[in-house]
C-alpha cells in the first residue's frame, strides 16, 4: 500500500492528550498524522518522513519547541514545510516572553505559517492543513 505523500502530516508535542487529540483529529480529516514526542524525535521524522506540514507546540520543555523550528527553517530540505505554530499563549505574548528571557531570534517567529492557541478549533485547525497542503502542490 502506496502513501500519499503530501496528506502526511508531522506532529511534534511533548504532551500526550495534546498528540493523541490531534493525530484523532488529523486522521478523521483525511490525513496520514505521524507522532513526534520531542525535538529530536520531531527532527528525525521530518528528514524520514517529509511531511507536507508540521504542527508544533512551541512551549516544549526546554525551549526544545523553539530550537526544532530554528533547526527545521536552517535546513535546505525542510525549511519550506509549513509549520503550525501551537502555544497555550496567545500571539502577542508569546513573543512577548520570548523577547523578555533574551531569545533574540524572535523575528524568526514571523516565518511560520499558521500561529494556533491550543487547544486548537478542530474545524480551523483541518481547514488550516488542507490549505496550507494545497498551497503547498503548487510548488
Amino acid at each position: 500500500m502506496s502513501t500519499n505523500i503530501a496528506k502526511k502530516i508531522l506532529v511534534v508535542d511533548d504532551e500526550l492528550d495534546t498528540r493523541i487529540f490531534l493525530l484523532n483529529l488529523l486522521n478523521a480529516g483525511g490525513f496520514l498524522p505521524i507522532a513526534a514526542e520531542n525535538k529530536t524525535e520531531g527532527f528525525r521524522k521530518a528528514v524520514e518522513e517529509r511531511p507536507s506540514v508540521i504542527i508544533l507546540n512551541m512551549a516544549m520543555a526546554g525551549k526544545d519547541g523553539i530550537h526544532l523550528y530554528s533547526n527545521l527553517k536552517r535546513e535546505a530540505d525542510l525549511k519550506r514545510i509549513p509549520v503550525i505554530m501551537l502555544s497555550t499563549l496567545d500571539k502577542t505574548t508569546f513573543l512577548k516572553c520570548h523577547n523578555l528571557y533574551g531569545y533574540t531570534q524572535c523575528e524568526e517567529f514571523e516565518l511560520y505559517d499558521k500561529f494556533m492557541e491550543k487547544p486548537p478549533e478542530a474545524d480551523e485547525l483541518i481547514a488550516t492543513v488542507q490549505a496550507l497542503v494545497d498551497q503547498r502542490k503548487k510548488f
